[in-house]
């Protein structure tokens, strides 16, 4: 990203972009930085935009092949084409050579670095992979937007923030801009407002529940559980997320005895980083031997259920109601 920004305040453009990878928010934003930049989209004669796996080839380079009127250059914008998970020989030789008032910015959610037009449009131009942020990245750039207008923000509210939003940065900016009203008086945020503004996704509220779980909360956590079924959650998939926090957690932790690094981790659970920090964290207020305890009492729950032995409303209140009475 210190390349797009960089380029962006000079105003010393490469002649190719590529944006990709899992954060929509980054993604998007940089696209419409970028395309500002580089072309009014409302000239109609020197921007095209195209969307799809359907897209025509050989009509890009027929389109990229005509002079730009009236304006220094041409932009294309190719989003969502799947042309980097895939063969585009004819593509990525037109890109050695294209017409030097032609811009291209691809976007792109998935690609294969392996193909021959990543490693073209690489070299011609640049590829900014915008991946998941961290806890710290995602700490200062809500601080950033908060201090753009004025704000203050606890260390617990922000913790509690994170926690309930998750690491997704639209909705992140979604969430923030509530707050921010719902706090006009004092510019200050604190728990509660967090508290009584945020939308909690359920994985939250499974989080949070665990939480309470290991400190022997058990009055909070029951009444998570009685939240979630408020909200027409089955209590077989409350069961579920229970049981895969559980697992996820065993993993971290086990991952982490062995010298791994919250990445590298991230890498091998399958998580985000931010969000396998957040299980790292939690796992150290239980032992390997607790956990494993707990999963296997998780599929003998799962197992009375499904013989018929115990409903699944009950069989998961009686599991609350002995997880958070068990000692650590």
């Amino acid at each position: 990203m210190k390349t797009l920004n960089k380029d962006l305040k000079e105003g010393s453009f490469k002649q190719m972009y590529l944006l990709y990878g899992e954060e929509d928010y980054l993604r998007a934003s940089y696209k419409k930085r970028l395309t500002k930049a580089l072309s009014d989209p409302e000239d109609t004669m020197n921007y095209s935009y195209f969307d799809g796996k359907d897209i025509s080839v050989p009509a890009i380079i027929d389109l990229a092949e005509t002079l730009p009127f009236l304006a220094p250059r041409r932009l294309i914008v190719i989003e969502n084409s799947s042309f980097f998970k895939s063969s585009q020989e004819e593509l990525a030789q037109y890109l050695e050579s294209a017409c030097e008032t032609t811009y291209f910015l691809f976007v792109e959610k998935e690609v294969d670095k392996r193909t021959k037009l990543f490693k073209t449009v690489s070299k011609k131009g640049y590829a900014a992979q915008l991946s998941a942020q961290d806890a710290s990245v995602l700490q200062s750039w809500i601080l950033a937007q908060l201090g753009k207008e004025g704000y203050q923000i606890t260390n617990g509210a922000m913790s509690r923030f994170l926690l309930y939003t998750g690491a997704d940065m639209t909705l992140i900016e979604n969430e923030l801009e509530k707050l921010i009203c719902y706090c006009m008086k004092t510019k200050e945020i604190h728990d509660e407002d967090v508290e009584r503004i945020t939308i909690r996704q359920i994985d939250n509220k499974i989080f949070e529940m665990i939480d309470c779980v290991a400190n022997q909360k058990q009055h909070r956590a029951l009444e998570l559980y009685y939240d979630l079924l408020a909200v027409k959650e089955k209590p077989s998939r409350i069961l579920y997320l229970i049981t895969r926090q559980f697992n996820l957690m065993y993993q971290a932790k086990s991952l982490k005895q062995r010298g791994y690094d919250t990445r590298s981790i991230a890498d091998r659970t399958g998580l985000k980083p931010y969000v396998a920090g957040l299980y790292i964290s939690q796992s150290e207020q239980f032992s390997m031997q607790r956990l494993r305890y707990l999963m296997e009492q998780c599929c003998q729950y799962e197992e009375n259920i499904k013989t018929g032995r115990i409903g699944d409303r009950l069989a998961v209140e009686m599991m609350l109601i002995a997880y958070s009475s068990l000692k650590r």
